[in-house]
């Protein structure tokens, strides 16, 4: 992803256990923040916002 990364702003407290998104116009990127090179997942951002309705 060529975005930048934003954290979870559930990611409260020291624990570490964080999820950050990267944004764009075609593709929503999430990751571990605790391990950024371990990977991401990368979803269509229609899907993405279909997950963010259903959430709410």
């Amino acid at each position: 992803m060529t975005s930048q990364w934003r954290k979870s702003s559930y990611s409260g407290g020291n624990n570490g256990n964080c999820v950050e998104v990267a944004l764009n116009t075609e593709l929503v990127g999430v990751r571990d923040s605790k391990a950024p090179a371990s990977g991401e997942l990368a979803v269509p951002a229609e899907a993405w916002a279909t997950f963010l309705r259903e959430l709410s």
